[in-house]
């Protein structure tokens, strides 16, 4: 599950960050209005977590220009203040729920996976399944066939922005942007060695590897792969 973090506060950012990630939940960060603006535009996000005071364009401003855009992404608002009138502002602008600073993580973390059964109340739209594979985003479980496979967080992640992309060419930058929220560095080899433990789980269940190497462009998930019969 995707989440948008904008945090002007760097240790705050980086505690919320850290804390959803070993949850499983892949995070983007960003430390100010405008570019958190820009981001929930550009890319889909499944839960936002918006700071109510921010330098350029604050959470609820934020919030109230997706909505007028038609964006219906889950918003949670933080904010130090907890005066009536500033959770009222804060909920008119659009956001779906609110939290006041400082808060304890596991009822942050409790908000958003409440925000989430809110929104993905089907039972369908929890799970993807595609590939021969079937991944249940509320339970963290992959299963191919009858086989269940156990993958890291970021195993995970990855895997799901696979599947949601299957028989794409899908580059090394915009695996790494979407998976790992920061900007791709060119000597970085991230992308190859979490695609190389995917394939040490994965392939001994199908008859040939799942993920494919576009050399000099990135890698596809093939959809068409022959899972093993059990």
């Amino acid at each position: 599950m995707r989440v948008l973090l904008v945090e002007d506060e760097p240790e705050a950012a980086q505690f919320v960050k850290k804390g959803l990630e070993e949850n499983g939940f892949q995070v983007v960060v960003a430390h100010d209005g405008e570019s958190g603006f820009r981001w929930a535009c550009d890319v889909e996000f499944d839960l936002l977590v918006l700071d109510r005071m921010l330098p350029g364009m604050d959470g609820s401003e934020i919030c109230r220009r997706l909505r007028a855009k038609g964006l219906t992404t889950p918003a949670l608002m933080l904010t130090a203040r907890d005066s009536i009138d500033d959770r009222v502002s804060g909920l008119e602008s659009g956001a779906d729920d609110y939290l006041s600073k400082p808060f304890a993580f596991r009822e942050l973390l409790a908000r958003l996976r409440a925000l989430a059964r809110r929104t993905d109340n089907r039972a369908s739209s929890n799970k993807i399944e595609a590939c021969g594979m079937c991944l249940d985003l509320l339970t963290r479980r992959v299963s191919i066939g009858e086989h269940k496979v156990d993958l890291s967080a970021k195993e995970f992640a990855l895997l799901e922005f696979f599947l949601r992309h299957p028989d794409q060419v899908l580059s090394k930058t915009v695996l790494v942007e979407q998976v790992w929220g920061y900007d791709f560095e060119h000597q970085s080899n991230v992308v190859e060695v979490y695609v190389r433990y995917l394939r040490q789980k994965l392939d001994p269940h199908f008859l040939s590897s799942c993920i494919e190497t576009v050399r000099g462009v990135g890698y596809r998930l093939l959809a068409q792969t022959q899972v093993h019969e059990a």
